[in-house]
């Protein structure tokens, strides 16, 4: 009896320890998440590629959905780097495996009432404002799915790069709602409005090679068995970017993303504001001593 008892009790110490270890490895494939869970990250790149920023969505669990605590750290870290002048190029990737970001939590959102709704939407809206508002160029590198909000977030960006197997499109009429983080006004200034109503209404989706033949992205690379192709292209244009004027890269960004709102007339007048301002930079007197000396300007933006 004594023998049979110590055998039970050694197999429920057994069966305890393998269901303690198994809820650890669940743990760590879908780990806990709460709003002190870091879902952005944000990197600094060094050495020839100083003043690179990387900015990477890191939501596995929900293939980077637009939840609340991921738009609060986004627009958190979105107003650190407009506060940060050193940076010069920024990139928006994603660190999950096949997707940019999916688009809306709808998870979080069925649990919202009408006003949370409304207000959740207003702050997505007013994040996608602010990154296009940032005065550094934006490259979007879409390596992976790109729907509704995840498909918005790029076009809130200045360059989008993807592969031919990216999938990506505004599908919010599925749903039987509209884009509403600024989709219905940037895809139609980016690709036309007769084709972006066309994309919005049907919910079409689209893949990389499709997306590049209506102008809605700047390249796509071959996925090619490579992890992060669309980054690796996006940083090959931020690298082309970096060592030209700072001061000129942000107001051509102000010239090129003002003027096309208005007319053309108010449109140059744009551009002899934002010219105006680089006639006494130490950097325009800078390309032109090194033009002269036929040797690589060194910008600082002063």
């Amino acid at each position: 009896m004594v023998f049979l008892t110590k055998l039970m009790s050694l197999n429920l110490l057994k069966t305890a320890s393998l269901a303690v270890r198994a809820f650890s490895t669940k743990a760590k494939l879908f780990p806990r998440e709460d709003s002190t869970t870091k879902q952005i990250v944000l990197k600094y790149l060094d050495g020839k590629d100083n003043g690179i920023a990387v900015l990477g969505l890191n939501r596995p669990e929900a293939r980077n959905a637009l939840g609340r605590s991921l738009v609060r750290q986004l627009t958190e870290a979105i107003s650190t780097i407009q506060q940060d002048k050193k940076i010069r190029v920024l990139i928006l990737r994603s660190f999950v495996p096949d997707v940019f970001c999916a688009g809306a939590d709808l998870h979080e959102r069925s649990k919202m009432d009408s006003q949370e709704v409304a207000n959740f939407v207003n702050s997505l809206r007013n994040l996608m404002n602010d990154l296009s508002a940032l005065s550094a160029p934006v490259i979007s590198a879409l390596d992976g799915i790109a729907f509704g909000g995840g498909l918005e977030m790029a076009l809130a960006s200045d360059i989008r790069t993807t592969t031919d197997e990216t999938k990506m499109g505004l599908v919010e009429t599925k749903l039987a709602i509209i884009p509403g983080a600024g989709g219905t006004q940037r895809l139609p200034r980016i690709i036309g409005p007769a084709m972006a109503k066309e994309l919005i209404y049907t919910a079409r989706i689209l893949n990389g090679i499709e997306a590049q033949k209506i102008g809605l992205v700047n390249r796509v690379v071959s996925q090619n068995k490579q992890a992060d192709a669309a980054y690796q292209s996006a940083l090959t244009i931020a690298r082309e970017i970096l060592p030209n004027g700072p001061i000129g890269v942000k107001l051509a960004k102000v010239a090129i993303s003002k003027g096309i709102e208005v007319s053309i007339e108010k449109g140059m007048e744009i551009e002899k504001q934002c010219y105006s301002q680089l006639i006494d930079t130490e950097d325009r007197i800078e390309g032109l001593a090194a033009f002269a000396s036929k040797r690589v300007p060194v910008y600082r933006g002063l």
